[in-house]
């Protein structure tokens, strides 16, 4: 298994997805989110935060770059929107990592060894209606993707799962 798609018809729903995979992540995993403006990765990341308990409300870290949520996890949330892809390599992404799981809006821009061991998931679409695409190549993101399709069948999750 290589990809699974879910689609979301509300912003809650997006965060929706964002809290079903929060169980798995441990210090170490890195996403990478993947979209236009205002496709939902921010959305995303709040419903991440809120179930790994982080009590700030979650903004989009495209100015300051990183920010930093407080739960069961450290959630280090990268905005690379402002930053060419060569940028990325003097980020320092491997102290990131050492202190708790990265989640990474423009993830693309990523060097691809860190994208080889990543969860990546995509968004698309248009008004309220979202897909959004998991795809891992393999090591632990391969694992969360089999932890993404697993919750799946989690009977307290609503929507179009």
């Amino acid at each position: 298994m290589n990809a699974s798609s879910r689609t979301s018809h509300s912003p809650a729903e997006t965060e929706r997805f964002g809290e079903a995979l929060a169980p798995a992540l441990a210090r170490g995993d890195l996403v990478a989110l993947v979209g236009e403006l205002g496709a939902g990765k921010t959305r995303f990341v709040t419903g991440l935060a809120c179930a790994l308990g982080c009590g700030a409300r979650v903004r989009s870290p495209s100015f300051a770059i990183v920010n930093e949520y407080h739960g069961r996890l450290l959630l280090l949330h990268l905005d690379l929107y402002r930053l060419a892809a060569a940028d990325t390599e003097t980020l320092g992404l491997e102290e990131y990592l050492e202190r708790g799981a990265l989640v990474v809006e423009w993830g693309d821009r990523l060097p691809a060894r860190h994208l080889a061991e990543a969860l990546v998931l995509s968004f698309a679409g248009d008004g309220e209606t979202r897909v959004v695409t998991a795809s891992a190549a393999g090591g632990r993101g391969r694992a969360l993707l089999e932890e993404w399709i697993r919750a799946a069948g989690t009977p307290r999750l609503e929507g179009t799962w």
